[in-house]
């Protein structure tokens, strides 16, 4: 639930609000039956809360009724829940189920086009390149990399090129003298 609310939304702002959607609805089937209002307060200021709303109670129904209140730890299954996408799966694949996972986000895709390790800007594709490079057993660890880097250092506007420990490996255009 916390990676549907992240779409657009900052780590720090979702980690505000979901000890308190988590402490008012313990499991998927009390979330699968919440009353919009009352979902939409809680989760307000992640943006788009109408729509996360929904997800959220949609996607809580599903894994009630299809998976037994169990997330699913299947990329086919995942992307069949309202609100999951291959980034979120992603995400729970790598992160809470410990399979090999690269997700791409904004920082991922930047810093992979930067240093040439794609071409494209198209998730699906980046995620391809990148598996593609790199052993299954590397995937989780290096994407999470690679998005704390984009995220800190090789930053959109202005990379801090000055505190990059890979300034030598790197040939970007937006890349500024030391």
């Amino acid at each position: 639930m916390a990676t549907i609310l992240s779409a657009q939304c900052t780590d720090q702002r979702v980690n505000q609000v979901t000890p308190v959607l988590f402490k008012r609805y313990k499991t998927p089937s009390e979330l699968a039956k919440a009353r919009p209002a009352e979902l939409e307060q809680i989760i307000r200021s992640t943006g788009f809360y109408k729509s996360k709303a929904k997800n959220l109670v949609a996607c809580a129904h599903a894994i009630t009724i299809q998976f037994g209140e169990r997330v699913p730890d299947r990329m086919e299954d995942l992307v069949s829940l309202p609100g999951v996408g291959r980034k979120t799966a992603n995400v729970l694949l790598g992160q809470a189920f410990g399979q090999p996972a690269i997700v791409v986000d904004t920082h991922v895709k930047r810093v992979s086009n930067r240093l040439r390790l794609t071409t494209s800007d198209n998730p699906d594709q980046i995620e391809q390149d990148l598996q593609q490079l790199l052993p299954a057993s590397q995937w989780t660890g290096v994407s999470q990399r690679l998005l704390l880097h984009g995220r800190y250092i090789c930053l959109a506007r202005k990379p801090l090129c000055g505190r990059c420990p890979i300034y030598d490996d790197c040939d970007a255009k937006e890349k500024t003298p030391r």
